[in-house]
């Protein structure tokens, strides 16, 4: 399948991460000036590995580091949440994180969201869409 020019300018590739707590909810953050929530993580620097720029993502939004090796959810495609006629490839992480988060640098807000219930906050539809059917499919799956 081919990309047009128009397609691949509108096309944002980043890299997110799913962390859960021991109740197994997520955390999701919603950046300032935005009113989605959606998965930590970011654009993918010039020369970055894709765990490189998780990492430094991580550390920048929530002031913590990796504990242990990133596991692949998977990669997945949506409307971008911020920016109209734009969408998100995403590459999806799991995560355990060395410290605990706060809400840093362009972060306005966390919160954990327990993925078995609907949102009752506007999510991002790669967070909503992809990313928390492949998570409650993987645990079914355990």
């Amino acid at each position: 399948m081919t990309i047009s020019r128009s397609e691949a300018e509108r096309l944002i590739t980043i890299v997110a991460a799913v962390i859960e707590d021991e109740a197994g909810r997520i955390l999701l953050v919603r950046k300032q000036g935005t009113e989605v929530f959606m998965l930590p993580g970011g654009k993918i620097g010039e020369g970055e590995s894709l765990v490189e720029a998780l990492k430094r993502e991580l550390e920048e939004e929530l002031g913590c580091g990796l504990a242990g090796e990133p596991g692949m959810l998977g990669e997945y495609r949506a409307p971008a949440a911020n920016e109209p006629d734009c969408k998100v490839q995403g590459t999806i992480f799991t995560v355990r994180l060395a410290g605990s988060p706060s809400a840093c640098a362009e972060i306005a807000e966390m919160l954990w969201h327990d993925p078995q219930l609907e949102p009752r906050f506007p999510m991002a539809p790669l967070a909503r869409f992809h990313v928390v059917p492949a998570l409650l499919s993987r645990r079914k799956a355990a």
